[in-house]
């Protein structure tokens, strides 16, 4: 691909009440998409912070989708896009720094290969360039137990970027804090489970996706700086009743019916030897989130139970290599394993 005449991009902003971050982050936004068939967009997730009329009053070139409450940021997502009609997606926290032709070499691989669905670029920190960021680094991956990790980042532990992780490659997720996607798949995979609220939405869509056949690659040759935390801290109570309660939602989703009953018990079982962590820790609010979590999840099960079904129909794969066949908990806590070039 030569050019960006040809194609159509809508850069989707999610915001709730991030008005502090616009000054800082949105004139990267701008500078670096002033290429034809690009639009920026931000949908107003019912933000009670002068979010709307600071846009109005200063980036008058942005593209305003105004809903009408908080939908939280999976189904946030799902009603914003309704009104962006092109063939890309580009899904972009509002805490996310841009940097010149970041956008080109995503699209480049998204037009070479029709079974390329999502295109996820280097994710660095704002607050540390030449680290790796939490929320996706240089792609994501999960072990066999649904416990996500990145390259680059296990679990809490992030990398120096030296350039270790520079080559294009499968990932098994794409970082909802930028992904690049093709609006169709988007559509036809049913978007983000609207279930979710927030958090580990993306990972669920893009194994939906994987299970459909399609790639999700790592692009380095394009790079972004994430604040992280924007919306919720990562010491938060309610990012803890998320992450396990949608890791839980994801695994009874998406897992294979040879490994469902296994891998859910077990993981069951993990989650309240974490409990006990928690308590033991004096983190109460963690042990209450944790118990939150699976009460929310046993009231689901016949939600999920359906959606399992619908999409059995479309599932033709669940050979999937980018999901690790060993326990990253016990690599990172037992064996001491902290970078990803440390595994097996």
């Amino acid at each position: 691909m030569t050019g960006m005449a040809e194609t159509t991009v809508g850069i989707v902003i999610l915001n709730w009440n991030g008005k502090r971050l616009f000054d800082t982050f949105l004139p990267s936004v701008i500078k670096n998409s002033k290429i034809p068939g690009v639009e920026i967009y931000v949908a107003d997730n019912g933000s009670t912070d002068e979010s709307v009329c600071h846009l109005i009053d200063k980036y008058p070139q942005i593209k305003l989708i105004l809903l009408q409450k908080n939908y939280g940021f999976a189904e946030g997502y799902n009603q914003a896009l309704k009104y962006v009609d092109t063939k890309y997606f580009v899904l972009l926290n509002s805490d996310v720094e841009l940097t010149p032709n970041w956008l080109q070499p995503c699209l480049d691989l998204l037009e070479k290969d029709e079974m390329t669905a999502v295109v996820q670029p280097k994710i660095l920190s704002y607050k540390k360039p030449h680290q790796f960021e939490y929320a996706g680094a240089a792609g994501g991956f999960i072990d066999k137990f649904g416990y996500p990790f990145c390259r680059g980042r296990i679990l809490n532990r992030t990398e120096p970027d030296t350039g270790q992780y520079n080559n294009i490659s499968p990932i098994f997720w794409a970082s909802g804090a930028c992904m690049v996607i093709k609006a169709e798949l988007y559509k036809q995979s049913g978007g983000f489970d609207g279930s979710f609220w927030a958090h580990m939405e993306e990972i669920d869509l893009c194994w939906r996706l994987k299970n459909r056949g399609y790639k999700i690659l790592y692009q380095p040759d394009s790079s972004v700086f994430h604040l992280g935390g924007g919306t919720l801290p990562y010491s938060s109570p309610q990012k803890t009743y998320l992450n396990f309660r949608n890791n839980l939602f994801m695994l009874f989703k998406n897992l294979s019916h040879d490994k469902f009953l296994n891998i859910i018990i077990t993981r069951i079982a993990l989650d309240w030897i974490a409990a006990i962590k928690f308590l033991l820790g004096f983190y109460f609010s963690g042990f209450k989130a944790v118990l939150k979590a699976h009460a929310s999840f046993t009231a689901n099960i016949p939600h999920l139970f359906i959606k399992r079904r619908k999409l059995k129909k479309y599932r033709i794969t669940n050979k999937h290599p980018e999901i690790y066949p060993k326990s990253i908990m016990w690599k990172f806590y037992v064996q001491q394993k902290r970078k990803y070039s440390e595994l097996n």
